[in-house]
């Protein structure tokens, strides 16, 4: 046995189908493509997007224009989310040096998915010292963290 008498498994090899080949084929005059419609046509017909003649979903949206509109385009694709925490609620929430993670935030009702990174704002004051864990701090948050004598730690997403 050599590489010359190597042949493919049986059934493993399909061929083609020759369309527009007569009747007798079973694929002559219209080659299994059946009679008008896009489907018939030369060119291009699944193209991404096509809704079948409906008005496609690009085309049925409003287009505004601009990076700084909710409902710009493009819809949502690269917006970032963030869930805000102020730091008057933490003072309300949590006890002075307490440790707030993550999880002692959810807990409390503060934070509600997992998925989305918390980033802790600068609105209000710290009575006493709190370890924040957080993903994103406001340059105010952390100034306002230190200075209570507390310490803001960056997590990781």
């Amino acid at each position: 046995m050599g590489l010359h008498s190597l042949s493919p498994a049986e059934g493993s090899r399909k061929s083609r189908k020759r369309v527009g080949r007569g009747h007798g084929s079973g694929h002559g005059k219209t080659s299994g493509r059946g009679h008008k419609g896009a489907g018939s046509r030369s060119g291009a017909k699944d193209r991404t997007g096509f809704e079948g003649g409906q008005n496609p979903l690009q085309s049925r949206m409003r287009k505004l224009r601009g990076p700084n509109k909710k409902t710009s385009m493009p819809f949502e694709r690269f917006r970032t989310a963030t869930q805000a925490v102020n730091l008057d609620t933490l003072a309300d929430r949590f006890e002075s040096g307490a440790d707030v993670t993550l999880e002692a935030l959810q807990a409390k009702g503060l934070v509600r998915d997992n998925g989305v990174p918390v980033k802790v704002l600068g609105r209000g004051e710290l009575q006493g010292p709190l370890t924040v864990h957080a993903h994103r701090f406001s340059s105010s948050a952390r100034e306002a963290i230190e200075s209570a004598g507390g310490t803001a730690v960056v997590v990781e997403a």
